[in-house]
């Protein structure tokens, strides 16, 4: 579907195709979508050590084992191929078998400014699917705050961006208002004005991100229900 040739699934075509940006672009990958894969594994009982070895040997074996070849765009979302691969790959595995030390072929860094690392300890009452899937929701909404920031940085908006950018995902009261207008020496109204800009975009880029991972426009509205869902937000 012309719209959905997508960043994504296009990593995941790029590192199916061998070559020398293969391996780059699965790396990049594993990078995004460490912290739900390791949500799960956590939900799973397992202690966070064991857990982060567990989830170094799953991406080892999307480079090692070429496990992300049979990965399709064209039968549906991303996210819900990732969650299957984790899957398989716990009922394959035991720790004792097949650990892998920390810090090998692969280096997992957070998206610049992504605090959702301490989101992958499981929340009280949460099965390791809820767990997946709200750690996934956070990358994706890190992932476009980060592209929002990058924007804003670009237009030369950066110092207002750091003053509002908290206000783009919880709702301010006026005396925050209040209080950056002042630290800006601008009227609230201008403020306002501001932060529904920038919510506005930021959906604008969510949208985008959704649309990275996806086949079609269903699997793009399933996607998205799913996220309001895991973030227990409205967002359009």
């Amino acid at each position: 579907m012309s719209g959905f040739d997508t960043t994504r699934w296009s990593l995941v075509l790029r590192a199916q195709g061998g070559g020398g940006d293969a391996l780059p672009a699965l790396e990049m990958l594993c990078r995004t979508y460490r912290p739900p894969v390791l949500a799960y594994i956590r939900s799973r009982g397992h202690d966070r050590d064991a857990a982060e070895d567990l989830t170094q040997s799953f991406f080892a074996q999307f480079l090692e084992r070429a496990s992300h070849a049979d990965a399709d765009p064209t039968r549906g979302r991303f996210r819900a191929f990732l969650l299957t691969a984790i899957k398989r790959f716990l009922i394959n595995v035991s720790i004792e078998a097949h650990t892998v030390k920390r810090g090998g072929r692969i280096r997992f860094e957070s998206i610049d400014c992504s605090p959702h690392e301490a989101e992958s300890v499981p929340a009280s009452g949460e099965n390791p699917e809820q767990a997946f899937e709200r750690s996934w929701a956070l990358v994706v909404l890190e992932t476009a705050m980060h592209r929002l920031r990058e924007e804003a940085r670009v237009a030369h908006k950066r110092e207002l961006f750091d003053h509002l950018h908290a206000f783009l995902t919880e709702t301010p009261d006026e005396a925050d208002y209040t209080r950056v207008a002042a630290a800006l020496n601008l009227r609230r109204n201008t403020i306002a004005v501001a932060v529904h800009r920038l919510r506005h975009r930021l959906r604008e880029l969510v949208h985008e991100e959704l649309a990275q991972t996806v086949a079609d426009r269903e699997g793009f509205e399933t996607e998205l229900r799913e996220l309001r869902t895991a973030l227990g937000t409205g967002m359009d």
